[in-house]
């Protein structure tokens, strides 16, 4: 499996390299994150490592979020016991705020805790993010498109679409035609973004490069398949 972490993005800053270069990066907190689960194809028909980032206070949290990381007594575990079965095994954490899965073997058991030192040695990653949602907006903003002349007969239009029929067959506007609408808030990956600096010690990670997301924004690390 492709190492990976969950975190959050804190901010753009520059570093300085020794020959006096500046790199742009970005700064993630990344971990610690618990092991919530560990899929199998016996039991769910994949693999996957299912991990926890940001503790939530308990009160704020469900009953199913807290019985997803620690032992509750239900009717249903007493069923199970009552007929011999075994409960699986619980994080014993408190409940997390951001949870995502990795698909493929499992790397660790539940409940042990993943740090940002596991992408040591890691030259690059890919960091999936939801982009800032910018509401309902024109087709020139959204989509770049050059708008109509500036002049020329072009009268108090010139951010307008114009025609976007198909002629007389099939007399309406094809589906999937770019237009305005919901600009943002979409879910981006940046590839191959490369790792500049590790810091185990404050649960830090500095990639070169801008990651998708306002500040504060939760995002999923994981090592690069892109070869080249």
């Amino acid at each position: 499996m492709s190492k990976g972490i969950l975190g959050r993005k804190v901010g753009m800053t520059q570093i300085f390299e020794k020959d006096g270069r500046a790199v742009p990066v970005t700064v993630i907190e990344a971990g610690p994150c618990h092991v919530l689960q560990v899929r199998t194809v016996d039991r769910d028909g994949y693999e996957a490592t299912q991990m926890g980032f940001l503790d939530k206070p308990r009160r704020l949290a469900s009953r199913a979020a807290r019985g997803q990381v620690a032992g509750i007594s239900s009717k249903r575990s007493e069923k199970i016991k009552a007929a011999g079965g075994a409960i699986a095994a619980k994080a014993d954490c408190e409940p997390k705020r951001f949870i995502r899965e990795f698909r493929g073997p499992a790397s660790a058991e539940v409940g042990a805790e993943v740090k940002v030192t596991v992408l040591e040695g890691i030259k690059s990653v890919d960091v999936t993010g939801i982009s800032k949602g910018c509401g309902f907006s024109g087709w020139m903003k959204r989509h770049n498109y050059a708008g109509q002349r500036a002049t020329h007969g072009v009268k108090k239009a010139h951010r307008h679409p114009g025609g976007t029929g198909a002629g007389t067959y099939p007399g309406r506007v094809r589906k999937g035609k770019k237009g305005a609408g919901q600009y943002g808030n979409d879910q981006i990956t940046m590839r191959n973004l490369t790792v500049v600096r590790v810091d185990g010690e404050n649960n830090l990670l500095l990639v070169r490069g801008a990651v998708p997301g306002p500040n504060g924004g939760y995002v999923i690390i994981r090592e690069t398949n892109k070869v080249g």
